[in-house]
């Protein structure tokens, strides 16, 4: 139906002006008058919005089958975050492109939900040491490219993206997406936001 609708501008501008050139063709040259013009006019007009509209909003990158399992763990240590883990954990798996979900903190895993190979503790590595040393996140829109991906070990093995944020200088909140190019500048801005939000229920330990 998308694919129906994206193609909608061209199909009807090729048939427009298919039209139009149909109507010269049998018609009187008496009676061509500038509307013809305009009518082609207007047909390359929807045939053009429709290849803008194609190059301006791509086709969402298929989704692949992640490997492991479904997984929901939160650390005994930080069970009364127990509602504020819970409430990020359904956001961010059921409203955005994320599909294994791991927030770290101070050295200690606080919450891994989604799907997972592996239950092994996070070892920071260069980039999530570079979001801690910034404090600026990191979006990783093709992790096949990226030779640094081996620091996520603990991360299923055919992960496609992933998003780094800072949780303050002392945590890190990793949202895995099972497509490319899949977290839209909205879902972002959420991540930021829930973040934030875990930071400083964190720090207060409440």
């Amino acid at each position: 139906m998308n694919g129906f609708l994206r193609n909608l501008p061209i199909v009807a501008g090729c048939l427009g002006g298919s039209l139009v050139m149909l109507n010269h063709l049998l018609s009187a040259p008496a009676q061509q008058t500038r509307a013809e013009a305009l009518g082609l006019l207007l047909a390359g007009i929807l045939i053009l919005v429709g290849l803008l509209q194609q190059q301006a909003q791509p086709l969402p990158s298929p989704e692949v089958q992640l490997t492991g399992k479904a997984l929901e763990w939160i650390n005994p240590r930080f069970g009364r975050l127990e509602v504020s883990l819970a409430l990020v954990r359904r956001l961010l798996l059921e409203q955005t492109a994320t599909r294994s979900l791991l927030v770290w903190w101070q050295g200690e895993v606080v919450l891994r939900a989604g799907v997972f190979e592996t239950e092994a503790p996070l070892k920071p590595g260069p980039i999530v040491e570079r979001v801690l040393r910034t404090g600026k996140p990191v979006y990783l829109v093709d992790l096949r490219l990226f030779p640094g991906r081996i620091e996520f070990d603990y991360l299923p093995a055919n992960l496609q993206a992933l998003v780094c944020q800072p949780i303050l200088d002392r945590g890190v909140l990793l949202a895995g997406s099972a497509a490319v190019r899949s977290f839209s500048n909205q879902e972002l801005a959420c991540l930021a936001l829930l973040a934030e939000h875990l930071g400083t229920r964190l720090e207060q330990g409440v």
